[in-house]
């Protein structure tokens, strides 16, 4: 069967590899139907494993498949079902998973795609509990952006921010595949958005996504508008994924009390910090990586609703590369899907 694997830093090929085997005893057997891609995928690519891996690796982290063959022991599945399925390889058994947790696993095996061979292959077998259901009537391509696009936000606005419907939110590089994706999750909710982009381009179709104040953080200071919009109170939560370029200006766009989530450093992984302010402003920074599987499910189930991503670009599986080296210069909009 086809694979796209790395070989090297910066080095995909299509190879040709053994189909894997029938699916084992709690395993089901899928069908890759499409891949999302994410940062996750161009520190792979770049090399930044931060861990121990085999090369060459199969890539893809974020996927969706169809379900061909089921192992001994599964219940609730069907033949011709779509799955997405979870790339953090889970216990399943400690504390943290056990009560939903799935990414504070104690004793994660790594992820597919990143440490372990992932989706970006015709045929892949994964354990039924690590996967979950595609509600009917959701395209291929917005599926694929389930398993960690959609889940992400979920986890960072709901789960950690908390976010309240009426609340003032700043999100940071909104047109990315996330920030698209929290624009439209807090307008949904009844929230005042501030976005800020990197290009007038990028800026204009974020208005359009429905955010009401947009800032190129290129050429203006977003944290003046972020004041200036709350009359001098500033935001309930910022959504921040971007890092050092921004990290001061989202901190200063805080109201008393505000809450910053992150979980992204892309424009550098060290930031200056005000330690007085954070203290005397009683700021809570929070960190969000990954998310759990009920963050899946609720993502599939807003997609159902019609909250759909915002897709930039779909590409057949011969075009990774090149795909991933657009996501590296930020020349996206939204989300690359690959399919297969």
């Amino acid at each position: 069967m086809r694979a796209l694997q790395l070989f090297g830093d910066r080095d995909t090929r299509i190879a040709d590899v053994p189909p894997p085997p029938p699916p084992g005893p709690g395993e089901v057997q899928l069908r890759m139907l499409a891949v999302g891609l994410n940062h996750i995928d161009v520190w792979g690519w770049r090399g930044m494993a931060f861990a121990k891996r085999s090369l060459p690796l199969t890539v893809g982290a974020e996927a969706v498949g169809e379900v061909v063959a089921i192992g001994e022991g599964v219940a609730g599945w069907r033949i011709g079902q779509r799955a997405v399925p979870y790339g953090a390889q889970t216990c399943g058994a400690c504390r943290a998973c056990r009560e939903g947790r799935d990414n504070l696993c104690e004793n994660v095996a790594g992820v597919k795609g990143f440490h372990l061979d992932g989706f970006a292959q015709e045929l892949a077998n994964q354990q039924a509990r690590l996967c979950v259901p595609v509600p009917d009537g959701i395209a291929v391509e917005d599926a694929a952006c389930a398993a960690i696009t959609f889940s992400t936000v979920e986890h960072m606005l709901f789960d950690n921010a908390r976010l309240e419907p009426g609340e003032t939110i700043l999100v940071q590089a909104a047109g990315s595949g996330i920030g698209t994706v929290a624009v439209r999750m807090a307008k949904a909710m009844g929230c005042t958005v501030i976005a800020t982009a990197g290009t007038d381009e990028k800026c204009r179709r974020v208005r359009e996504l429905g955010a009401d104040h947009v800032v190129n953080y290129t050429t203006d200071r977003f944290e003046s508008v972020a004041r200036k919009v709350t009359r001098k109170r500033g935001v309930d939560v910022v959504f921040e994924h971007v890092g050092a370029t921004t990290w001061a200006g989202s901190l200063l766009s805080l109201r008393m009390g505000g809450r910053l989530v992150t979980c992204g450093s892309t424009s550098g992984v060290s930031a200056e910090t005000n330690l007085m302010m954070i203290f005397q402003r009683q700021l809570r920074i929070i960190g969000s990586f990954g998310a759990a599987m009920r963050n899946v499910a609720d993502g599939l189930d807003k997609m159902a609703g019609g909250l759909r991503p915002v897709i930039d670009t779909v590409a057949p599986l011969e075009g990774f590369a090149g795909a991933l080296a657009r996501l590296e210069t930020r020349q996206v909009f939204g989300k690359i899907v690959v399919t297969l």
